[in-house]
């Protein structure tokens, strides 16, 4: 699942989804009525793609139709968002029956504009009991407003990856806890070499791989909207806090032109080049993809891994971290929904169907009983990101009715911010809430 890069592709999906309020909403019960028993065939549109990823689908369905003989499923993959939108749009009989989607931020938009039906009397009638079967977190952002369009499927939780080998000459001999001390590891573990970097101890700046704003953010304790559903983020001063501490990082790395100099060098996020495998960067925020990506690479180093750091005054709550994952719902336009809530419960909810998708795709299962199944096949430093999807204080984005566009807003502030054309912090937030207030204004 790698899809937390793509703030810009889900800011602008939300204006394609924007249409979907008229075309979708008062739909979702309308194909709800067909015999799930019955013979049938339905379609299955996701977004994986790489051969590996696409065969643990297909594995998962082959058990889905073994225990659902009646049902054939086509999965269709390499599906995004733009595509899955323009089909949802179209309705009609070449659309999917279930669908997908990477991007957890667009859930407040899909939702409220009834793009994915409304999953709540399917629910009932199965009696499958959310609260016991998934974590808290997957379920806040598989819904929006009290409307559950989706459920969690697979989760992404991030973590502080760790050059080993780089902690022990610098004679570092823990992992930082506090983002103050990640501060000071950042430093000690940077060497500089003539106007560049020999090894850089972290990449701080906005545009380095996963250093965004709201991955950052999870570090502290705070709240994007107040109880009226506005902006919260000139009010709450934990986003005051998360901007003053991220300059002053970049500030004490060398400044903002030296450490985007060398982010130049870098080589892709999805490559063997990464600069956390080639020893460019000695600590890393990232998903828990990286792990397995980082081994296949064969990286000449002993790889640490460790929760992200928390806020100084927040020491007690280190071991959360920010959660995102794949979700699934149906087509409101499908006249198989009960068929195709069979397959969304079965891919969700049975225990060693996501267990061995998860094993498959190598992301985190979202459900309790999952995450506690001695059948996961991981290697041992896995079990950080299992803890971080199940802390109480694990946190992801809010939803809101234009999906992931207020999240870009923000780290659009943020990468003004920290190279300098933005001076007043707190005027800068100010006039930052009021475009997301405006925006969210003109959608609801």
């Amino acid at each position: 699942m790698r899809r937390s890069r793509t703030m810009t592709t889900a800011a602008v999906a939300v204006a394609a989804i924007s249409v979907l309020a008229t075309a979708c909403t008062g739909q979702a019960a309308s194909g709800a009525d067909d015999d799930p028993n019955a013979r049938t065939t339905i379609t299955f549109w996701h977004g994986w793609s790489a051969p590996s990823e696409v065969k643990a689908v297909q594995d998962t369905i082959d058990r889905f139709e073994k225990t659902h003989p009646n049902i054939t499923v086509e999965a269709v993959g390499n599906i995004n968002d733009d595509k899955l939108n323009q089909a949802l749009r179209a309705g009609g009989s070449n659309g999917p029956d279930v669908v997908s989607s990477f991007t957890t931020s667009n859930v407040g938009k899909f939702c409220s504009s009834g793009a994915f039906a409304d999953l709540e009397p399917f629910i009932e009638k199965s009696k499958l009991d959310l609260e016991k079967t998934f974590p808290e977190v997957l379920l806040d952002y598989t819904q929006f407003e009290g409307k559950r369009c989706a459920l969690p499927l697979l989760a992404d939780a991030y973590g502080l990856y760790y050059n080993k080998d780089a902690f022990e000459k610098a004679g570092i001999t823990a992992p930082p806890r506090t983002m103050s001390e990640l501060a000071s590891v950042a430093k000690k573990l940077t060497v500089t070499e003539g106007d560049g970097y020999r090894q850089l101890g972290f990449m701080p700046t906005f545009h380095g791989y996963e250093t965004v704003a709201d991955h950052y953010l999870s570090s502290w304790d705070h709240t994007y909207f107040d109880a009226d559903g506005r902006s919260n983020i000139a009010k709450d001063p934990a986003f005051a806090e998360m901007f003053t501490y991220q300059k002053k990082l970049v500030e004490d790395l060398g400044g903002y032109a030296k450490l985007e100099r060398y982010r130049g060098t870098f080589g892709d996020e999805w490559g063997a080049k990464h600069p956390f495998h080639t020893g460019q960067v000695a600590m890393q925020l990232d998903g828990e993809w990286r792990l397995g990506m980082a081994e296949d690479a064969k990286v000449p180093f002993e790889i640490g891994v460790a929760p992200m750091p928390v806020a100084d005054d927040e020491a007690d709550s280190y071991g959360k971290g920010f959660l995102s994952g794949t979700i699934m719902g149906i087509a409101p336009a499908s006249r198989k929904q009960n068929a195709a809530w069979e397959l969304v419960k079965f891919m969700t909810s049975d225990t060693q169907a996501v267990v061995e998708f998860a094993n498959g795709i190598r992301n985190v299962p979202s459900t309790f009983a999952a995450l506690k199944s001695p059948d996961l096949k991981f290697d041992p430093r896995f079990r950080t990101f299992l803890d971080i999807a199940q802390h109480p204080e694990s946190s992801t984005p809010d939803g809101a009715v234009n999906g992931a566009a207020y999240q870009q807003t923000i780290q659009d502030f943020g990468f003004r911010y920290e190279k300098g054309a933005v001076k007043d912090l707190q005027a800068g937030l100010e006039q930052t809430a009021a475009q997301i207030d405006t925006d969210l204004a003109k959608v609801k």
